[in-house]
């Protein structure tokens, strides 16, 4: 079985919020800076995403709580997927957040992504290896195909 993708964080200043926890757009960020790293890790920069001229186009996030993350604590977003169509046009990812010292559930960000052609301004399927890359992904216990 494959494992989630895993990404160490430390909670900073700018993600503070009035109440002195991480903000809500905090979370959205880390979410898709693991993303990113995730495609970054697999050869997938954004110099390749620039020739191909495709991006991912996030039409839907959801923020669930579970508890706090203070001012410069560690922790660990992991990515897996949710739901997908078979060629991954459309997909569901979901990123738990978890304190790094003892594993506490702190959040999870789930998002519904479409790859878009920046020139046809339409959703495309990926390259296959792009597709294989998140279908390879460990999937969710409650994964539906899209």
């Amino acid at each position: 079985m494959p494992t989630a993708f895993v990404q160490d964080y430390r909670a900073r200043w700018v993600d503070m919020d009035f109440n002195q926890h991480m903000r809500n757009a905090a979370y959205l960020g880390w979410s898709e800076e693991t993303r990113m790293r995730f495609l970054d890790a697999h050869g997938w920069s954004m110099d390749e995403f620039t020739r191909l001229r495709l991006g991912p186009v996030v039409v839907e996030d959801r923020l669930t709580y579970r508890s706090e993350l203070r001012l410069l604590e560690p922790f660990q977003v992991d990515l897996v997927v949710a739901g997908i169509s078979s060629d991954a046009r459309k997909m569901r990812v979901r990123n738990h957040f978890r304190r790094t010292a003892d594993g506490g559930p702190c959040a999870m960000v789930e998002s519904v992504i479409l790859w878009f052609d920046l020139a046809a301004r339409k959703a495309v399927a990926p390259p296959p290896a792009l597709r294989d890359l998140w279908l390879s992904l460990p999937r969710t216990d409650d994964f539906t195909a899209m």
